[in-house]
């Protein structure tokens, strides 16, 4: 793996334009961005005439919600010819996050975008926009200069990207530039209302009784400042649900009035006791929290307002972390 070199728009788009056979990928445990991404990539990458497979390696399930997505192509292994491809990494703020960082080794070259902040810029060619709403648009950036046209299935994969991360364009992300490439996507063929109902509107049963059992089991801390949850392994398996239905349950937390920081703790289902014991989500409420550098602290990382890491500690442990930590930005409400 060459060197890593600057943050360049323009290296990507030579390291793009001048190799011919690719392997995709993004984060595992994938949400909308991550999704989106990772099909617009195949799907712009394809229209240029390249070689393209699209792999999210393992076997954990897909979020339900991005069932009606185009993924058919996707392979849960990575190729078998993978080291005459270049690997693009896309929305994936470090290595741990590809669920087997082995292939970093064995690819041509690395080629990583993304929009996390604490991005370690593990590829050999890396563009890495904080400021950007989601890795839909810093994609988006790079379409315009290799001249991808946008198809209406260029344009939904971004709209997923783009709606996803900014909480339906309610976040703090939510920036003129992001509203302006939501107005050229659905001028370009993206069909918001299915977008809605499949990301939205698809809710699967077992997902409800996830989340009845994720309030019911709430608490308040801090005076009101910090809400904290938590959801057993034996709650998957007694709602039948995979980890994936997990997702989106932390933004009922964070919604609780005065609530500046929510916190949800799970135990994933694992297979063969692989895996991490449990896996906890950090979101903030307000800016001036970053939540990332909390996450960075044990391991782990994100955006300043959406972050997470691992842990093999108890429930009891990691709640007494987070206290202490956001005790220690000021912000405790004693």
């Amino acid at each position: 793996m060459s060197s890593p070199e600057t943050n360049d728009l323009a290296a990507v788009v030579k390291a793009l334009r001048s190799h011919d056979r690719f392997v995709v990928t993004t984060h595992e445990n994938p949400d909308g961005d991550a999704l989106g991404s990772l099909l617009a990539a195949k799907l712009g990458l394809e229209q240029l005439g390249k070689d393209v497979v699209m792999t999210l390696h393992g076997d954990a399930p897909l979020p339900g919600e991005y069932a009606f997505m185009a993924l058919e192509g996707l392979r849960r292994d990575w190729p078998e010819d993978a080291e005459s491809r270049v690997l693009l990494a896309v929305d994936c703020a470090n290595e741990t996050r590809i669920a087997d960082p082995s292939i970093l080794e064995r690819v041509l070259l690395v080629v990583d975008v993304d929009h996390h902040h604490d991005n370690t810029r593990f590829g050999g060619v890396n563009l890495i926009h904080p400021g950007a709403s989601s890795t839909g648009e810093v994609l988006r950036d790079v379409f315009r200069e290799l001249g991808v046209q946008l198809t209406p299935e260029i344009a939904e994969a971004l709209y997923i990207a783009l709606v996803t991360d900014t909480g339906r364009f309610q976040y703090t992300n939510t920036t003129p530039k992001a509203l302006r490439l939501a107005a050229e996507l659905v001028e370009a063929g993206a069909d918001v209302h299915r977008i809605f109902q499949g990301v939205y509107e698809s809710v699967q049963f077992a997902k409800l009784k996830l989340l009845a059992r994720a309030l019911d089991r709430a608490q308040v801390f801090e005076g009101g400042a910090i809400v904290v949850s938590y959801l057993l392994r034996t709650d998957f398996t007694e709602v039948g649900a995979a980890e994936p239905y997990s997702e989106g349950i932390i933004d009922y937390l964070r919604a609780v009035e005065g609530a500046e920081m929510a916190v949800l703790i799970r135990e994933p289902p694992r297979r063969d006791g692989e895996g991490p014991t449990r896996r906890v989500s950090l979101r903030s409420s307000v800016d001036e929290l970053d939540v990332s550098a909390i996450a960075r602290r044990s391991g782990g990382g994100g955006h300043r307002q959406a972050a997470g890491f691992s842990s093999d500690a108890s429930v009891e442990e990691i709640t007494d972390f987070v206290r202490r930590e956001f005790a220690a930005t000021g912000r405790s409400a004693a």
